[in-house]
């Protein structure tokens, strides 16, 4: 195998693992339809295993309050920044797009993470008083 073609396996409970369906799906650079990797096509037990790490994780993470879930986007948020080139080339060498419309796709995920960083803020709770006669509106 070519040495710059990478192998792709799968995220699995914070952890890269490779598959071990022995099958795979050649990955193409779509501007020279050159292979660039190997991504691992899972079985029914490794979906099963991702399955279950997702659902172990998520009444943690459905316990943690709001503003500690904020902390964790502001972070990716930073990260995104610090790497919005090495993405925009990612995007490009994947998906056969331009650099510049690559640039703009992340600008575009980078707006979407710093909304969700405010959420908190939009989870408050809101009392009008009067909607209606003898009738007050609270929203939690």
């Amino acid at each position: 195998m070519n040495s710059s073609i990478q192998a792709i396996g799968h995220a699995i409970n914070g952890r890269t693992v490779p598959g071990n369906s022995g099958r795979a799906q050649d990955v193409f650079n779509p501007a020279t339809g050159a292979v660039t990797g190997h991504v691992a096509l899972a079985n029914a037990t490794e979906v099963d295993a991702a399955v279950s790490a997702a659902q172990a994780a998520f009444p943690a993470w459905a316990d943690t309050p709001p503003i500690r879930r904020a902390r964790v986007m502001f972070k990716f948020l930073e990260l995104l920044n610090q790497n919005k080139d090495k993405l925009a080339h990612m995007i490009t060498a994947e998906h056969g797009k331009v650099f510049t419309d690559a640039q703009g796709e992340v600008s575009r995920g980078i707006d979407i993470v710093e909304f969700a960083c405010g959420i908190p803020q939009l989870l408050k709770g809101d009392f009008t008083d009067q909607v209606s006669t003898g009738i007050d509106n609270w929203t939690l």
